[in-house]
């Protein structure tokens, strides 16, 4: 892959300036030049380089967090375990980055990593990004663990509405009927009612089949 011409890439690598700038400890070796220029360009090509960053003991984040997506992106599974830690970091901005390269890491186990780490409530400040990513995958896990997590987003004073809401907008692109009664619930809420009724329009007029 060109990395120069990946945009969510170089989005990373200028989110991460300052971090590789002022970073404590050894740049490793592989990112000098990246390091140096902050050019998407010096990036290694060498998957077996980029895992070694990834898995010593002692690199910087931000060096796991570049070789954890540039090895995603291009499809080798041995991203898999730190992309999905990067997915529920406390840093939105490297959730988002792990859910792109997740999305196209194409692993089996993204769909129900990323479905756990949605319905866990301990951590539903976090789970923004795995459900979208949810929606993104359109697995076999998707809807059902989007209506689980809707279902708990109901009261109307819950602080993380906007976990709802992604819910509430991935139901209405996956399209699967099994969301209406989930999204028929929502209609009263005053934050969410009216994303619900788009995303039912979206599911198109109810089936008899549907109903049984």
């Amino acid at each position: 892959m060109e990395y120069a011409e990946d945009p969510e890439f170089c989005s990373m690598i200028d989110r991460l300036r300052d971090e590789i700038g002022n970073g404590t400890g050894e740049v490793p070796a592989p990112f000098g030049r990246l390091a140096e220029t902050g050019d998407p360009g010096e990036l290694p090509g060498d998957p077996e380089e980029l895992h070694r960053v990834l898995t010593e003991p002692g690199r910087p984040l931000w060096a796991r967090e570049v070789a954890a997506y540039a090895l995603g992106v291009a499809g080798d599974p041995r991203a898999f375990e730190a992309l999905v830690l990067f997915l529920n970091h406390r840093d939105p901005e490297r959730c988002v980055t792990a859910a792109h390269a997740l999305a196209r890491l194409g692993d089996p186990r993204t769909a129900r990593a990323a479905a756990a780490l949605a319905t866990n409530e301990l951590r539903v400040a976090y789970a923004l990004l795995p459900v979208r990513l949810l929606a993104e995958l359109r697995a076999p896990e998707s809807v059902p663990a989007l209506i689980a997590v809707l279902e708990r987003r109901l009261p109307a004073d819950d602080p993380h509405w906007r976990v709802g809401l992604a819910c509430v907008e991935g139901l209405g692109t996956l399209g699967d009927p099994r969301a209406r009664p989930a999204l028929e619930a929502v209609l009263p809420h005053p934050r969410l009612g009216a994303a619900a009724a788009r995303s039912l329009d979206l599911l198109g007029p109810e089936r008899a089949a549907d109903r049984a």
